[in-house]
């Protein structure tokens, strides 16, 4: 028995071995090469500002302008104020005076760079109105706030350029493009978890890594750190805590990337599908990665294929459709009869599609109202528009609001997907004289499909910086972010932003 024994011993032994040599084979050497993961790290460390296009470059200054200005105004919200409140109290206890980064309309406050980029992450999201991209998710709110509180940190050591700083967000922007690519969910309005809290972590992580010139390793390890730092729950949409999901991407990711910096490491195989190991993969359960292309000037970023959707009111981006097909159905209803007179109305119908977390009948707070489809049909038909003095207490509880609320009735046509690229809204007032009007909306204005103008963009910013910064602050911004290419300190965009 004893020699069986040392027999069995002996073989488990061998067995052991076997399988350690095999499991180091799977992580080291020339293999690591091929792997989807060495293809990103490769692709953030090698990609150049000469790599981007003239229409990567013009889209992706657009949504630099338009996320300041959505951060600005933002800066003037409840839920800024208790993460500015908590920065300060956290800033102030564990490193005194010593700060030098920027916060979006706090004068002469400065903190440390990832408590700077976690409020002004929370600022951009605070009112629902930063950009959105297809597949689903806001992405630059979860880059910029990260790379210009960077800007700041490296100055005191070396000038980032206006080019080095749009070449790391866009490498920021398209991994979050890329990894949302390989997933046929991600294409659809979430159900889990809120997009922008994973791909933007990730896409912090990169960006931040491009900045801190960290080396192909360096950045391996900084996507995988920050795999683990991201994810929030859907639940929280539609609530106080859904800004920090941004927030807290912008943050992470940048924290990710220090880590890398300082030593720490992680996964090399995080975004590989390695069965019985979910990296990545398990936040999507179709995920199908694939290696990226060698960046070089004939890469193509998908920001050259798919542009972005600006919002024109702060709110989750299905309400921009119904909005637009109440105020179509108003229009009709006031050719039809010369005024609008809601008393005229005996049903509301929504053709809208089906998503759980916008379905609200009757909101009780900003935050609902904003994810809403109701409140923000009844607000159109009301008003003739949606706007940021919608969601305010005064216009949302007035009595004429609950009373067309009370005549809405959902539908949930099967040809209306849950999706931002194929969704519609229809709106169809059903009249007290037997009279049927409907307006419907397959592409509003700001989508990708029928994107701001120039004119309309400014409008916004000038909008929403108005209240925060002087008018010489918001030419100098618009300047600046026009021609980040020729600025040769980006350190200096941030300080206008106060």
């Amino acid at each position: 028995m004893l020699s069986a024994l040392v027999n069995k011993t002996e073989k488990f032994h061998k067995l052991s071995r076997h399988l350690h040599k095999s499991a180091v084979k799977v992580i080291t050497g020339n293999q690591l090469e091929d792997t989807v993961t060495s293809s990103f790290a490769s692709f953030i460390d090698g990609i150049r500002p000469e790599h981007l296009s003239d229409v990567v470059r013009h889209r992706s200054k657009r949504m630099v302008l338009d996320n300041i200005g959505v951060g600005l105004v933002g800066s003037t919200t409840h839920v800024f104020k208790i993460v500015v409140k908590y920065c300060q109290d956290l800033h102030f206890s564990s490193y005194g005076n010593s700060a030098f980064c920027s916060v979006y309309g706090q004068k002469g406050l400065k903190l440390s760079p990832t408590l700077a980029a976690y409020a002004n992450g929370v600022a951009v999201h605070s009112m629902d109105f930063d950009d959105t991209w297809h597949p689903a998710t806001h992405p630059s709110g979860a880059v910029l706030p990260a790379i210009l509180a960077l800007s700041q940190m490296l100055s005191h050591d070396r000038r980032v350029s206006g080019e080095d700083l749009l070449t790391a967000f866009n490498v920021g922007i398209e991994i979050q493009g890329r990894l949302m690519s390989f997933s046929s969910e991600a294409k659809n309005i979430p159900k889990k978890f809120h997009p922008p809290s994973v791909v933007g972590t990730m896409g912090s992580a990169a960006a931040s890594a491009k900045l801190l010139a960290l080396d192909k390793d360096q950045c391996t390890h900084a996507l995988a750190i920050a795999a683990s730092l991201a994810g929030a729950p859907m639940a929280n949409a539609a609530t106080l805590a859904k800004p920090l999901h941004i927030g807290n991407a912008t943050r992470l990711g940048l924290e990710a990337a220090i880590l890398a910096a300082n030593g720490m490491e992680a996964n090399s195989l995080i975004l590989d599908d390695v069965p019985g190991c979910s990296g990545f993969s398990a936040f999507y359960g179709d995920y199908q990665p694939k290696a990226l292309s060698s960046p070089g000037k004939q890469y193509e970023f998908l920001l050259e294929k798919q542009d972005i959707a600006f919002k024109s009111f702060p709110a989750h981006l299905g309400m921009h459709w119904i909005a637009d097909a109440s105020v179509s159905v108003r229009n009709r209803f006031e050719e039809q009869y010369g005024s609008f007179d809601p008393s005229a109305i005996q049903t509301i119908v929504l053709r809208i599609p089906v998503s759980k977390y916008i379905n609200r009948p009757f909101p009780d707070s900003e935050h609902q109202a904003r994810h809403s489809f109701q409140f923000n049909a009844c607000t159109a038909l009301l008003d003739g528009e949606v706007n940021i003095k919608s969601f305010h207490e005064d216009k949302m509880f007035r009595k004429e609001i609950h009373n067309l609320l009370s005549k809405v009735v959902v539908e949930h046509p099967q040809d209306n997907e849950a999706n931002f690229d194929k969704m519609y809204g229809e709106v169809a007032l059903l009249l007290k004289n037997g009279d049927v009007i409907i307006g419907k909306c397959d592409t509003f204005y700001g989508h990708w499909r029928k994107p701001l103008s120039r004119e309309s963009l400014l409008k916004k910013f000038m909008s929403n910086a108005g209240d925060i910064l002087h008018k010489d602050q918001i030419q100098g911004v618009i300047q600046m972010v026009e021609n980040l290419e020729s600025i040769s300190d980006s350190s200096q965009l941030p300080l206008l932003l106060q």
